[in-house]
């Protein structure tokens, strides 16, 4: 696998504020990256690393979508005449995705390129066995599971073959054998082409032994620190902790739950899933999920674990068996979630999706927060002391005002988390509640997720965050590939 030229990046007093929004995103950040260089970009959640790529790519825009200081300059130009140079996978993998079938994405770049079609499919072929993506190339997109599609849209940067790879937390909805596959297919991409490589992650311990340098943004501007990532962490690594940076080897000061021993809130025998009218990606599931208790779903990536959280939430029918509730949790309807009215389900089971944007509807973040209590008919007392809780609780407070969507990753998770929290439903589905967290964000999240539990609310999560399976306990289902999703 070739590539153009390792692309040199500078930036001197950089920085960019979102239109709308009284803080900068990212501010006063000076470096150079030399061609061939591979950085780990670290940082708090908020802190501007999706921006500052963003940035780097020349996808920000122009005046009307926001104001930029300093200069960042690709080989000494702007970033906007040098998009053909850089690959970027973007933190959410469906923002990446533009055609139907899985060929025709990862063919994308390259035609844009003006790559000589004789050329491509060998191109396309090769970048999807780099990136671990093994299905059909005529596989719709629409129907590859959230950790397939990363792997697609890091494939369609490398069909490119660019001079500088910029990757937005890559592994973020992965699973164990997935993230070490990605990780090792970046790793031969970046030895056989010699590519300048950008990654912002949290997984700090999947990627900092391949890195050359590590540099960290401070979240009220400029770097907190840069250098040989050994020396970084040596030097930096209390401090880098206390401000939310996942430090290798710096543990986490939580309780495991114990397991669960109560009755079952929900259950299913015989359960068949699917997400819609293709075949079914689970068959004859046996399942219990035990009330005041974690229930953690694990498994590969396409086994069915988001289609089998969103069938016991009530979103999605059945194909086959059915899905109770206690007797104690039953609507009007009976004791089927999937026949239960709206208002219904805000009360006994709430959701979070893997995509925080899909259930985002007002333009505010304290008015997202209130979107459950209004519709409850709470007063307006009760739904501010509500509302103000959250939002101290999950480091929201001074983005109260905010659009949902200028959030930063991490940050949008918190608040589709906290959106769900808010009307106190006895039943709580999340799939990958950690996703995009820095460490304080994390120890944040499952910190309130065990007191929710303590009073009593089941909890259901999607994950391959074996943290969230070590501290909060509770119960196992674990899903194998049965059936190709």
């Amino acid at each position: 696998m070739s590539a153009a030229r390792p692309a040199r990046v500078q930036a001197t007093g950089w920085g960019w504020r979102y239109a709308g929004r009284r803080l900068p995103a990212v501010s006063d950040v000076s470096f150079t990256i030399e061609p061939g260089e591979r950085v780990l970009l670290l940082g708090a959640s908020g802190a501007g690393k999706s921006t500052l790529l963003a940035g780097i790519a020349g996808v920000l825009g122009d005046a009307d979508e926001g104001v930029r200081t300093g200069t960042l300059l690709i080989d000494g130009a702007a970033p906007e005449s040098s998009r053909g140079r850089t690959g970027l996978v973007l933190q959410d993998p469906d923002a990446g995705i533009v055609l139907s079938t899985v060929a025709d994405d990862v063919a994308f770049g390259c035609e844009n390129l003006g790559v000589p079609a004789s050329e491509i499919p060998g191109r396309v072929s090769e970048a999807l066995a780099a990136a671990g993506l093994d299905v059909p190339l005529g596989r719709p997109t629409k129907a590859l599971s959230g950790g397939q599609k990363q792997r697609l849209v890091l494939a369609g940067a490398l069909a490119m073959r660019p001079g500088l790879l910029l990757l937005d937390e890559p592994t973020a909805n992965l699973d164990p054998v997935g993230v070490q596959e990605v990780r090792a297919s970046v790793e031969r991409a970046v030895d056989e082409t010699g590519a300048t490589l950008v990654v912002v992650e949290h997984r700090t311990p999947v990627w900092v032994d391949l890195m050359t340098r590590v540099i960290v943004l401070a979240a009220d501007g400029g770097l907190l620190a840069d250098g040989a990532p050994a020396r970084v962490f040596a030097e930096h690594g209390p401090a880098l902790a206390d401000a939310g940076v996942w430090v290798p080897d710096a543990g986490i000061e939580l309780p495991a739950l114990p397991d669960a021993t109560g009755d079952a809130v929900l259950s299913a025998s015989e359960l068949t899933i699917a997400r819609d009218a293709r075949s079914p990606v689970q068959s004859g599931l046996d399942v219990r999920v035990p009330r005041g208790a974690a229930t953690v779903v694990t498994g590969a990536n396409g086994a069915g674990k988001s289609t089998l959280a969103l069938t016991l939430a009530g979103l999605i029918p059945e194909r086959d068996g059915e899905v109770l509730a206690a007797e104690d949790l039953a609507g009007r309807r009976g004791r089927r979630p999937f026949r239960w009215s709206s208002r219904e389900l805000l009360t006994r089971i709430g959701t979070v999706f893997q995509e925080p944007e899909h259930q985002f509807l007002t333009q505010t973040l304290r008015d997202e927060l209130a979107v459950g209590p209004k519709a409850l008919g709470w007063d307006r007392a009760r739904t501010d002391a509500v509302v103000d809780a959250l939002l101290e609780r999950l480091d929201l407070a001074p983005l109260a005002l905010a659009n949902p969507f200028t959030l930063s990753g991490g940050q949008k998770r918190r608040l589709s988390v906290a959106t769900v929290l808010a009307a106190s439903p006895a039943v709580i589905v999340l799939d990958e509640p950690t996703f995009g967290q820095d460490r304080k964000g994390w120890i944040s999240l499952v910190s309130l997720l065990q007191e929710e539990i303590a009073r009593g609310r089941s909890i259901i999560a999607v994950t391959h965050d074996e943290g969230v399976t070590q501290h909060l306990g509770g119960h196992r289902i674990e899903l194998e590939r049965r059936v190709a999703a």
